[in-house]
């Protein structure tokens, strides 16, 4: 896959838990450290993919 396909796929990735805060109408200062994490889960696991293939 070219490298602007791994950024769309992983933004699309990404939508789906940002999504789902987004729909539970939390106050912003509750659904942005969730939100943090879910990125730096996947941040992680696309390191931990990238190191290893």
């Amino acid at each position: 896959m070219s490298k602007t396909a791994d950024v769309a796929m992983a933004l699309l990735l990404l939508i789906l838990p940002l999504s789902a805060l987004a729909a539970r109408r939390l106050p912003a200062r509750q659904w942005v450290p969730m939100a943090l994490a879910w990125i730096a889960i996947f941040a992680l696991g696309w390191l931990l993919v990238a190191y290893f293939t």
